[in-house]
């Protein structure tokens, strides 16, 4: 190939890499583009020049045993020739910025897929050759043996590149430092009351508060720092324009979607692309105070030790390393499990109230002294008559959770559930504010590379006032729709599954009722209901696992256009099946079952099959064992893989790590470290248990007042548990900005309001608080009687089919017809549901309006702001008018002495 052919060709692979080049076509453009791409090579070698000046070899300054974690030495190993530096605090080290790996399997080389093997090596020079016409200075450092050579690029962005793509990112950087106004609620409350705080403590290396403006390379002077290049970026800068590269370099025809690192690392091009961490993850003694700790052992020393669970979490650092996406996630966990404790200790007090009145309730004394007073039509066709006082453990068991104090409980967490989000926005404001990201979606935020490349067109964008790639919105709402349909199937795959749970368990409970064993038979309802809950548990693990992946591939035909709006798109998909998934069986168990039963000699069938009946103990302690099973079991299985797997997943990357570079004996670099490591696997799954778990403790609070204690001490787990999992197991994930939690905060409003309707719903039509207090109000103030008054008898057809009367729950006449009794009892139900929605939701509208989306300290900086952002206009335009005045009048005094005759 000729040399014009082959720059043409490098051209070609490189046009979309942030280059901004155009593919000219033309023959007579060939000069041209050798010309530009002569152009680039030595802009770039003039960038690498210029940062090299600056660098001083601090090698003599160091001690022997030093580490330059997160940087390469730079090539002066050869010369070791020191350059003066330029600029003050210089390294001579040029940090790493991003690091790509892939493995070669040394011996099948002539493997049936050769062919593919080949076109991804294609693939890949094409891509790093790309990423060197982009400006990147690119190293690759190569660990072999026998058997597998593992290549790691090392990628570096010089000072032009940064500057670049930072103003072409809109990054923000640093104007004007400030103090640090981190505060929090409860540590003001503790001291105004004088109460030591033992939540406090003092982490060092307190990352400072800036104004900060969207960086421009011509305003350098202004902004902090920019006396020295390499540490006027911080590392999760780099990091974001390191990856903002990576993500629009193609390496093949874009429109076929052959560019960026995902692509890459879904076909298996690359194995990992990742930035490192800031240092070695060495353990520091807890009561240690040593200096020079890195940013990762800050936070390994006071936020991922398990013994720092009472203490609050340091937020700031977090935001520092991670981004705000991460910190903002434990910001809402820590803050979510603040508010827990209130309700985990109303809701103990109340199951302690239900402990007492079990000893002392009238009704369910008389169950268990009925002795053979009540004879019980059998449960199942084929099942026994049966004696109502062999449910005296269940019906005491029930009485925990369904007594008067639960409507309080009910009223009190829905409530609660207003106030919480009510002050996170507050919470959120605030940190958005104090972190700079207020208006990240509106005006920040850049379209997704992979949206830029597949969009048909571009448009103007009325706020920033750029021509940016456009997707008709009409064609994406068709697309929505279509995805919508998919939705509704698997959704109907979902209720499927329930059905046949069902039918499982009234089959399970004939089997188990015919058993030899008198234990076994009298228990078959709730075997059958236990087991029930196992087999429910196993088909949502299984059914989420095929859903997610479904639903990644239906948001990204749906073309949106950010990355805030990919995620929510994403999310509220999985969310709406996951919903059904976990809530459907508990759904059934507190609205449906029991309630189309029939009566003895009528009874009402699903597909040939009895329907379910409630136990004796009634539906209420049914639900609360369901909840208990899929709330706790998926709790504990959720901590149990998040302890256990990266464990086991991080011992067998190391026995694969140290069986490849065996022999070697020498310490293993950074990158080879955070090779070793487990790739981070972002918060949607971290979400998404949280926001399933507000959802148990909200929606059938009702039935289980144990929830939020169960729920709180999950957290406290979760917090320090995800903690570790980011600063030791994780490599470190690429910083990325966000304002709030995006639309898992609509989510959590939406069950908020559900959790009001179900709670009404589910005291009225589920617990026998409104039969008891009907009873009470008519019949006897002591509710003696009330187990009689809740029976009905079979209807004289049944007791001569079977020689044998019996009663059943229900409130139905001798013919089986609903009594007068019924009627009144729903309208009261009824009347019961719209009274508390009524109330609930009327002073939650009051709470709204008392409490401020936005602290007032908050809007009153935020208009100072603007304030003084407008004066600063103002100022800027009257001296620009001044200066431009000023020069229409040099020509006529800079034109030298005037003539006599002018």
């Amino acid at each position: 190939m000729s040399p014009v052919k082959q720059v043409c060709c490098r051209l070609y692979h490189s046009a979309g890499a942030g280059s901004r080049w155009c593919l000219l076509t033309t023959p007579s453009s060939v000069a041209t583009l050798a010309m530009m791409w002569c152009r680039s090579e030595m802009l770039r070698r003039r960038a690498r020049e210029e940062d090299d000046a600056v660098l001083i070899d601090m090698a003599s300054l160091e001690s022997g045993n030093g580490s330059s974690y997160g940087s390469t030495t730079h090539a002066s190993e050869a010369g070791k020739q020191q350059v003066a530096p330029s600029r003050v605090g210089s390294s001579a080290k040029p940090r790493i910025d991003f690091v790509l790996v892939w493995e070669e399997d040394l011996r099948n080389k002539e493997s049936p897929n050769h062919d593919k093997t080949d076109t991804h090596e294609f693939w890949r020079d094409t891509f790093l050759e790309s990423l060197r016409l982009a400006g990147l200075d690119v190293d690759q450092r190569d660990v072999q043996d026998e058997a597998t050579a593992v290549h790691y690029v090392l990628l570096r962005a010089p000072w032009a590149v940064l500057c670049y793509y930072a103003e072409d990112l809109r990054l923000k950087l640093p104007l004007q430092e400030l103090p640090n106004q981190a505060s929090n609620w409860s540590a003001t409350l503790l001291e105004w009351l004088g109460i030591p705080n033992i939540m406090l403590e003092h982490v060092p290396d307190t990352p400072p508060e800036y104004y900060s403006c969207q960086f421009r390379a011509s305003k350098l002077q202004w902004f902090l720092g920019s006396d020295n290049q390499d540490t006027f970026f911080t590392s999760t800068k780099r990091h974001q324009i390191l990856f903002e590269i990576l993500a629009k370099t193609r390496y093949g025809h874009k429109k076929k979607g052959l560019f960026g690192i995902d692509q890459l690392l879904a076909e298996g091009v690359f194995s990992a692309a990742f930035p490192l961490h800031d240092g070695p993850l060495s353990a520091v003694p807890e009561n240690s105070q040593v200096l020079g700790l890195t940013q990762r052992q800050v936070l390994l020393q006071h936020w991922a030790r398990w013994g720092k669970w009472n203490k609050y979490q340091p937020l700031d650092h977090v935001r520092q390393y991670f981004g705000e996406k991460v910190a903002l996630y434990f910001a809402w966990l820590g803050f979510y499990t603040g508010w827990l404790l209130p309700a985990a200790v109303v809701g103990t007090v109340v199951f302690l109230v239900g402990c007492f009145l079990v000893f002392s309730d009238i009704p369910t004394q008389e169950l268990c002294h009925s002795s053979d007073g009540f004879d019980m039509c059998p449960l199942c066709s084929d099942c026994s008559f049966w004696l109502l006082s062999s449910a005296c453990t269940l019906a005491q068991a029930g009485r925990l959770f369904d007594h008067g104090g639960t409507v309080f409980f009910s009223l009190f967490m829905a409530l609660w559930a207003v106030l919480l989000l009510e002050y996170w926005k507050r919470k959120n404001a605030t940190l958005a504010y104090r972190w700079d990201c207020s208006d990240y979606e509106d005006i920040e935020e850049r379209p997704r590379p992979q949206f830029a490349a597949m969009a048909p067109m571009t448009a103007l964008n009325p706020i920033t006032g750029e021509d940016e790639p456009y997707f008709p919105e009409k064609r994406r709402v068709h697309r929505i729709l279509a995805g919508s349909v998919v939705l509704m199937m698997m959704v109907a795959v979902v209720i499927m599954c329930l059905v046949s749970i069902i039918l499982y368990r009234a089959i399970m409970a004939v089997i188990v009722s015919k058993s030899d064993n008198a234990f076994l038979s009298a228990w078959a309802p709730r075997i059958a209901s236990l087991s029930g809950s196992v087999v429910n548990l196993v088909f949502i693990i299984i059914l989420s696992k095929v859903y997610v992946v479904l639903a990644q591939v239906l948001t990204r035909w749906e073309m949106h256009r950010t990355q805030t709006e990919f995620e929510d798109a994403f999310t509220f998909k999985v969310f709406i099946f996951q919903f059904v998934n976990f809530y459907a069986s508990p759904v059934y168990i507190a609205f449906f079952k029991g309630r189309f039963v029939g009566y003895p000699g009528n009874y009402h069938t699903l597909f040939g099959v009895r329907n379910e009946e409630c136990a004796a103990g009634g539906c209420l302690i049914e639900l609360a064992q369901e909840l208990l099973v899929i709330m706790v079991g998926k709790q504990v299985i959720n901590n149990v893989q998040e302890i256990l797997i990266p464990k086991l997943k991080g011992c067998w990357q190391k026995l694969y790590s140290r069986r490849r570079k065996a022999g070697k004996g020498a310490h293993p670099a950074p990158w080879e470290a955070d090779y070793d490591l487990l790739p981070c696997e972002g918060l949607f799954d971290e979400y998404l248990e949280m926001v399933l778990q507000f959802g148990f403790v909200t929606i059938f609070v009702a039935a289980c007042p144990l929830a939020p204690l169960f729920a709180l001490l999950n957290n406290w787990v979760e917090i320090r548990l995800d903690a570790r999992k980011f600063v030791c197991e994780y490599r470190r994930p690429v910083a990325e900005r966000a304002q709030d939690i995006g639309i898992w905060f609509h989510i959590l409003a939406g069950l908020t309001h559900l959790a009001v309707i179900s709670n009404a719903f589910l005291l009225a039509f589920s617990s026998d608080f409104l039969p008891r207090a009907y009873y009470r109000w008519t019949r006897a103030p002591d509710l003696r009687g009330f187990l009689n008054f809740t029976l009905a008898r079979a209807p004289p057809a049944f007791a001569t089919a079977h020689n044998r009367t019996c009663r059943y729950r229900a409130f139905r006449d001798d013919d089986g017809h609903y009594s007068q009794t019924y009627w009144t009892l729903l309208a009261i139900r009824l009347a019961f549901v719209i009274v508390f929605e009524h109330v609930v939701f009327s002073i939650g509208r009051l709470l709204d309006l008392l409490v401020p989306d936005i602290p007032e300290s908050v809007e009153i900086k935020v208009k100072r702001e603007y304030y003084l952002a407008k004066q600063a206009l103002a100022e800027n335009e009257a001296l620009l008018g001044a200066t431009g005045a000023k020069d229409d009048q040099l020509p006529s005094s800079e034109s030298g002495p005037s003539s006599p005759g002018s």
